[in-house]
């Protein structure tokens, strides 16, 4: 994240752009990005890619980092910021590059110019510095993403900055002109002035705190809050009129935290004024002071606009859920009318007869019960002794399941003296003869057949392939080919511990 330095950028070939942007399609779907997918991507020869890729990482527009799994390329900021410079100049948007005039925690400012030499500004976004990291609970660039990479979130909020910029350029608000942008580079017009933490002293600070108090007003009269409203995103141009910039982290009125959002920002103008031109007013806006006159937060899409009470409401209503209250004593009436409707009123012999009848069905289902127990136990019967014959089994089932169910069960034969299957013995048969071959599947011994020696043979041998591979595992490598042998000494690793699952052993 240092300076940026486009002296490389005029000998780049087109050969050089399309890697670069081969690396930066596949790291949308990998942290670092394998050669052989960059040579896919890019369309280009293996041979060639490599050799590109080698002169980019030269020139720190790569970098190549070994990761725990595989090795890979990742593009640098520097690299990025190539791919947005090299489309603007494309469109014709920007012919030169100049100076850095101004860094921040999340981006660096620098002077560019077209093609008929007006001279430009030029935003970088720079998430990720160690200075601001915190972009879960201070952004909501995240969304429903658990991770994303630095770069994509820099991309997001110069999307959300330029958005913000035209919507509220189009509205009249003294913001700079947007012209273009790319990635993560934005373009807007150059503001002809300084900020006002440069300013030391200034003809009439009445009328300058009465200019940015209304535009704090107005700015919320419109949903919007910007969040960050202190003299180092306050410019002063040569009239001595403020001109608002920065604007990545504008929140919407119906925010959850809008008060203290605009609190803060009525806050640090007042202190600022105080501190530095001696000047301090009692009259100064309040959140409850706002009239709403559009709904620039929802044209915008900003922070914590889906949380306003009447867009709940109206949503609500359209999917049928009633807001209104009824009175509490209407509905208790209604509701111990309606009990007493939905309980009809026994005499004491209906209960009566409907106690005998509960009765009764319990003792059915105890009754039930003891049968299904001494099928169970007859069956178990049958299972344990093995030392009885199946023609003295056969009887005993029967007889069992007779007493049981109580059913009679007719010697029904065909014609050529064979059992009918529909028949209970035919059943009772097939039965047996499944208990006779769970019988004859069981093992007589559970002891173990294998010689001590031998499981401690295997067992060294065990721990002297660990130690192996824990000592291949310390061994440092370097470049892509020291990861492709890597990855074959693993799977011939797996291969050989699989002891002849893939058809050879040792």
């Amino acid at each position: 994240m240092g300076k940026l330095d486009v002296a490389i950028l005029r000998y780049l070939t087109g050969e050089d752009f399309r890697v670069l942007t081969a690396v930066e399609m596949g790291m949308k779907n990998h942290e670092l990005v394998p050669g052989s997918l960059v040579a896919s991507i890019a369309n280009l020869r293996h041979g060639g890619v490599h050799k590109l890729m080698k002169e980019l990482c030269k020139h720190r527009l790569l970098t190549y980092e070994r990761g725990k799994q595989y090795d890979g390329y990742r593009l640098t900021n520097a690299g990025y910021d190539y791919l947005a410079l090299k489309a603007l100049a494309n469109r014709k948007v920007i012919s030169s590059f100049g100076n850095q005039i101004g860094v921040g925690k999340e981006s660096n400012i620098y002077i560019v110019a077209d093609e008929d030499h007006n001279p430009l500004c030029l935003k970088l976004h720079r998430l990720g510095r160690t200075c601001f990291r915190n972009i879960k609970d201070k952004r909501d660039y995240h969304a429903h993403r658990n991770r994303a990479s630095w770069l994509y979130l820099s991309r997001i909020s110069a999307t959300k900055e330029f958005a913000y910029m035209k919507a509220l350029y189009d509205r009249g608000f003294p913001v700079p002109k947007p012209i273009d942008f790319n990635r993560h580079c934005v373009i807007m017009e150059l503001v002809r002035g300084g900020p006002l933490t440069h300013v030391t002293s200034v003809a009439d600070p009445e009328a300058l705190y009465d200019e940015l108090m209304n535009l704090i007003v107005r700015l919320g009269n419109c949903g919007v809050i910007h969040g960050d409203f202190n003299e180092f995103n306050i410019m002063i141009d040569e009239d001595n009129h403020p001109v608002i910039i920065d604007f990545p982290q504008m929140v919407s009125t119906s925010h959850p935290n809008a008060e203290v959002y605009f609190e803060r920002d009525v806050r640090c103008v007042r202190e600022f004024f105080k501190r530095r031109f001696g000047f301090e007013s009692s009259l100064y806006p309040a959140l409850r002071d706002l009239r709403r006159a559009e709904r620039l937060d929802a044209a915008v899409a900003c922070s914590g606009y889906r949380r306003a009470e009447d867009l709940d409401d109206r949503l609500m209503r359209e999917m049928g859920i009633g807001l209104e209250e009824s009175d509490d004593d209407e509905s208790d009436e209604e509701f111990a009318d309606a009990v007493d409707e939905r309980s009809p009123a026994y005499t004491d012999e209906e209960l009566a007869a409907l106690r005998q009848q509960v009765d009764i069905s319990i003792q059915n289902d105890k009754r039930n019960d003891v049968i299904d127990n001494l099928t169970t136990k007859t069956v178990t019967l049958h299972i344990t002794e093995e030392n009885k014959s199946e023609a003295e089994e056969v009887p005993t089932l029967v007889k069992a399941e007779e007493e049981a169910e109580e059913v009679t069960c007719t010697e029904d034969t065909d014609k050529v003296g064979e059992l009918n299957k529909n028949s209970q013995k035919y059943r009772l048969a097939m039965i047996e003869k499944a208990l006779s071959d769970v019988r004859s599947m069981r093992s007589d011994t559970s002891a173990s057949t294998i010689a001590p020696a031998v499981v401690k043979l295997q067992v060294k041998k065990n721990l002297e392939q660990r130690q192996k591979k824990m000592e291949r595992k310390k061994a440092v490598a370097k470049g892509e080919a020291s990861a492709v042998t890597r990855s074959r000494r693993d799977n011939s690793e797996t291969i050989r511990e699989s002891h002849g699952l893939w058809g050879w052993d040792e």
